[in-house]
């Protein structure tokens, strides 16, 4: 019995110098962290998005940890947003993205994003017109 503690004595011993050993050594570069796995979810919004039903454009040039995006709207000149954000509830993408600029006084668009058709479907709340549309946009290749 006593040969058993001492083998596993021995055998905790060396798991806990590894250990020491792999951590003094930094982190490994592996493929996700924690800080990362946020960016990676909104990362996919990334990209040119047209509505067809107009042509209206949201680019989306980056999404951070937090969902803030760096977008962008175009109808048919560029316009900036005032708000440009990303939210993750469950498993659902959710955006909101507000225009102040050019006459649309708080205009926006609440979209959620289907990963199985690739499109960002919402809600275009008119300001000036207080007015809702249901709207759709799609990736451009």
């Amino acid at each position: 019995m006593r040969r058993h503690r001492i083998g596993a004595l021995a055998l905790l011993q060396g798991c806990l110098l590894a250990c020491v050993a792999s951590f003094a050594q930094g982190p490994a570069a592996g493929p996700v962290t924690t800080a990362s796995a946020p960016q990676a979810t909104f990362g996919v919004l990334v990209g040119r998005w047209v509505r067809p039903d107009g042509g209206y454009v949201i680019a989306i040039k980056a999404a951070d940890a937090t969902g803030k995006l760096d977008a962008s709207y175009a109808n048919p000149s560029p316009l900036p947003f005032y708000t440009a954000e990303a939210t993750r509830e469950g498993g659902t993408l959710k955006l909101y993205l507000e225009l102040r600029a050019g006459g649309y006084n708080g205009s926006n668009y609440t979209l959620t994003y289907d990963p199985a058709s690739d499109q960002l479907k919402g809600v275009y709340y008119q300001a000036v017109q207080r007015q809702k549309y249901e709207v759709a946009f799609t990736r451009a290749r």
